[in-house]
């Protein structure tokens, strides 16, 4: 610890109750913000965080996210009691279940719960780094507040040892000198890495696992529109038998006479010019086909059937079923429990220490129509439920 401070400079100390101690946007306005240039680059950019939310922000990437981070969003979820909770603290678990609702409704100042969980969700998918801050209030109607915390200025320290009064992060705030860094204790910060792996401490998001292929597509979908609005030069003419004076005459007339006026040329001579193409004038010089196959691999990336990102083809009714379930499966089910995992182990077990509640969303419990009816009539059968049992179940007087 004396060694982290003698780095770093400062101190990770707990301050007022319920107060925020990172940065919201910290590298806004600053010296060491990322220039975003404009122009055409033809080469494959590096996936650095500002590149990785660029293309975040492109429609393919944004259609792909949106998809998994607003059915999480939108999930109704509830706090219970865990499994093996026994009857411990029992008397004061519904209110302290109810406290905790409260602030989980209204996270701190500004955000909703659906607000505060997409911005989560955006960095996990973008970079595998959402991140949020974990303040206990003291306040027994709305015990903690949290807050989100851009999950790309965060460092993880690979030589914490478990310690909770060592920092086990630090934020890079983007200011000078002793608060450049920012150190937070392990039960100060929600650190959700997607995809972890042994030889780092970071995740991977998807947007990284999908970089080439949208970077690919995106030059592809680019030259296609230089294409399909005539500015590629898709042909020219051959004459034969000129000097390069005439060539030169003929060319200033061209542009002086004909080209952009809507004119129709007249021209003579002892030979037919010939019109001589570079490409065979149909749907493959805009490379579709291709186009195709990088949605498809994006929407591999992301655990998505293809079908989600306007790829058509081998999509009738029967399969499209099939495809939607599919992506609520792999792509949805996995990053909401990874979520609820945190929330349950950061936030209330780490910061509260309430180990005999969890969060829990109730989407992913839920079956199929059908599978609950049958099941239904098996336990009516059996003698297990009774028709008014039933009827409460299924929300009916």
């Amino acid at each position: 610890k004396q060694m982290w401070d003698r780095v770093t400079g400062v101190q990770a100390e707990q301050e007022l109750e319920g107060a925020r101690k990172t940065v919201s946007a910290p590298l806004v306005g600053s010296i060491f913000a990322p220039v975003r240039s404009g122009g055409a680059v033809n080469t494959l950019p590096k996936p650095t965080a500002t590149n990785l939310r660029r293309f975040a922000e492109t429609p393919v990437a944004r259609r792909a996210i949106n998809c998994i981070k607003d059915k999480i969003a939108c999930m109704e979820w509830r706090l219970e009691a865990c499994p093996d909770a026994g009857d411990e603290n029992a008397e004061t678990r519904v209110e302290r279940a109810r406290a905790l609702r409260r602030a989980f409704e209204a996270p701190n100042e500004s955000d909703s719960f659906r607000t505060f969980i997409e911005q989560v969700i955006e960095d996990v998918l973008v970079g595998g780094f959402g991140a949020a801050e974990i303040e206990v209030t003291g306040d027994s109607g709305a015990p903690v507040r949290l807050y989100p915390v851009d999950g790309a200025t965060i460092k993880i320290n690979a030589h914490w040892n478990g310690d909770p009064t060592q920092p086990h992060y630090e934020q890079v705030t983007g200011r000078l000198g002793k608060d450049s860094v920012l150190p937070l204790l392990d039960s100060e910060l929600m650190y959700v890495r997607l995809n972890p792996r042994t030889h780092t401490v970071f995740g991977l998001g998807k947007i990284e696992v999908a970089f080439e292929s949208i970077s690919q597509f995106l030059q592809a979908h680019r030259y296609a529109g230089r294409l399909a609005a005539n500015s590629v030069v898709q042909y020219a003419l051959w004459m034969q038998d000129r000097t390069p004076e005439q060539h030169e005459r003929l060319i200033q007339w061209w542009q002086d006479e004909v080209e952009g006026t809507g004119r129709v040329p007249v021209m003579s001579s002892e030979t037919v010019p010939q019109v001589l193409r570079f490409g065979g004038g149909t749907d493959a010089d805009l490379r579709l086909e291709w186009q195709q196959f990088l949605l498809t691999m994006i929407a591999n990336a992301f655990d998505l059937p293809a079908m989600l990102l306007g790829v058509s083809a081998d999509v009738n009714r029967s399969t499209a079923s099939e495809f939607a379930q599919e992506a609520f499966d792999n792509a949805v089910v996995p990053l909401a429990k990874l979520i609820a995992d945190h929330l349950t182990r950061d936030v209330i077990a780490k910061r509260l220490g309430w180990d005999d509640l969890r969060f829990v969303w109730n989407e992913l419990e839920s079956r199929d129509e059908s599978t609950e009816v049958q099941i239904q009539l098996e336990l009516l059968k059996a003698g297990v439920l009774t028709p008014e049992e039933v009827r409460t179940m299924r929300g009916l007087p």
